[in-house]
């Protein structure tokens, strides 16, 4: 059976945790977007730890959804990757470059899907005022 796009953004989301990632944050583009249903975006303090959190993503949504990405791109710069599954996007960002691109900024207007992980960005932290998180079902 498929998974839905929201499953797999979980199965991404705690991938990166589990390798230690920060500020995890999903946002939910279904309303927002053509191109995909949701941003996995979170940060990581070395390319050593970029590269953990991309392999981990890949094998776990590989294990868990039977999914592979479409595109890895950014392994170059290594300040930003981005793991494409389509209607999933993950962004691994080192922490200058999510400062400078800020994409939950220009994303601002959609919903943040409410996560229960270690590395999750904290609900007061991104939510302005009329905001709130959406809670995300068990997988």
């Amino acid at each position: 059976m498929a998974v839905t796009p929201l499953e797999l953004a979980k199965v991404a989301a705690t991938a990166a945790d589990d390798k230690k990632a920060t500020d995890i944050l999903v946002l939910d583009l279904t309303d927002k977007s053509d191109a995909c249903d949701y941003f996995v975006i979170c940060t990581v303090s070395n390319n050593p730890m970029m590269d953990a959190v991309v392999e981990e993503v890949q094998e776990r949504v590989r294990l868990n959804c039977h999914e592979k990405p479409l595109s890895v791109e950014g392994r170059a710069g290594a300040t930003w990757i981005l793991v494409d599954y389509g209607a999933v996007v993950l962004h691994v960002f080192r922490e200058e470059a999510r400062d400078f691109y800020r994409l939950e900024r220009l994303w601002g207007d959609a919903p943040h899907v409410r996560l229960d992980l270690e590395g999750a960005t904290p609900e007061d932290e991104w939510l302005t005022e009329g905001e709130q998180f959406e809670d995300m079902p068990e997988a």
